[in-house]
């Protein structure tokens, strides 16, 4: 496997999931024919000025200022991650700058996590899968030197601070994945059968150290059932993106064929499907992913992570990257990354 800093794809992972998440901004909640009336033919949409994102790259950002407190502090283990992580999602929840139309899921469990005395299990809502848990973990297969073990019980437990649904743990596990294997050379066609064989390898897997009792406030009958639930949905939608690549039609809205990702595995689904219509031309596949039905925004965030982390920095135009809203922070965490 390639090495990760040899193309930067760190700091190519940030910037194009902030470019994703800027193209995406005003197209979403409009359809298609809506999109194409104001922005022209979806292949040459572009970069709104100013380039502004939204809470996606907000919270990406809260995560990875968590993480990088957390990994200055010695290992990282569930302990030393979840209070910076915490703090960070609650210092975005106080921010005025949080007025990006923020999920409802996020706005509420940050301000039961805002009170120092609950356990953040107890803020965590089992009941919710939305894609707030996935458009923000990029950052989890980024950090260096993890074991699969730890990145994946970094994936799911910032998921659980806030969507502490089980397919919500599984698909933002499975994005952390993907972005480590595109990071490392893992070809672009073999993703999704390497993406399956992590789900079916940890299906029956709870990560008790990193969730703690977290099933226990949902209706499983006990740990196991509990994230086999979140691991068969995110199955059912693999078999979707591969279905849509038997086939593919480029011309067609890919939320069609995977949905419009509101939800965790959806909206890991269609980012993939995104992306793997056009592996190698990363604005092509931003550009679809924004002109879609579904939630434009936080698909074309998620496609753009995946591009960014095969193709690598220099994959994104300089008069694109230079405009992006935060991107010097975005620079710096991807440079950390990258070393």
């Amino acid at each position: 496997m390639a090495r990760v800093d040899s193309k930067r794809a760190a700091t190519g992972v940030m910037t194009g999931l902030a470019l994703g998440d800027a193209l995406g901004f005003p197209t979403e909640f409009n359809d298609v024919p809506r999109i194409l009336e104001k922005c022209g033919p979806w292949r040459g949409m572009a970069l709104p000025d100013p380039a502004f994102v939204t809470d996606d790259t907000q919270m990406t950002l809260a995560l990875g200022r968590g993480l990088r407190t957390a990994a200055e502090r010695g290992a990282l283990t569930p302990s030393r991650v979840a209070r910076p992580v915490r703090e960070e999602y609650v210092e975005w929840w106080r921010s005025p700058e949080n007025n990006r139309a923020p999920g409802h899921t996020c706005l509420v469990a940050c301000e039961l996590l805002s009170h120092d005395d609950r356990r953040w299990q107890e803020a965590s809502q089992t009941g919710s899968k939305g894609c707030g848990a996935t458009m923000r973990v990029a950052p989890a297969g980024l950090v260096p030197g993890l074991s699969d073990e730890a990145r994946s019980g970094v994936a799911q437990l910032q998921a659980a601070l806030t969507h502490g649904h089980p397919t919500a743990l599984a698909a933002s596990d499975l994005v952390a994945q993907a972005v480590r294997l595109l990071a490392h050379g893992t070809p672009p066609g073999a993703l999704p059968r390497a993406l399956r064989e992590h789900a079916r390898e940890n299906r029956s897997r709870y990560h008790e150290w990193w969730l703690g009792d977290l099933w226990r406030f949902a209706h499983d009958h006990g740990p196991v059932a509990f994230i086999e639930r979140g691991w068969d949905e995110c199955l059912d939608v693999l078999d979707r993106v591969e279905a849509a690549l038997r086939a593919p039609d480029p011309e067609a809205d890919p939320c069609e064929a995977t949905g419009e990702g509101w939800v965790a595995e959806e909206s890991l689904a269609t980012a993939l499907l995104c992306f793997l219509l056009f592996p190698e031309e990363p604005l092509t596949a931003l550009r679809r992913a924004a002109c879609t039905a579904g939630d434009s925004d936080s698909l074309a965030c998620l496609t753009g992570a995946f591009a960014g982390a095969y193709l690598g920095a220099d994959c994104w135009p300089s008069e694109w990257a230079g405009r992006i809203e935060y991107r010097q922070e975005l620079l710096a965490l991807g440079a950390l990354w990258d070393e």
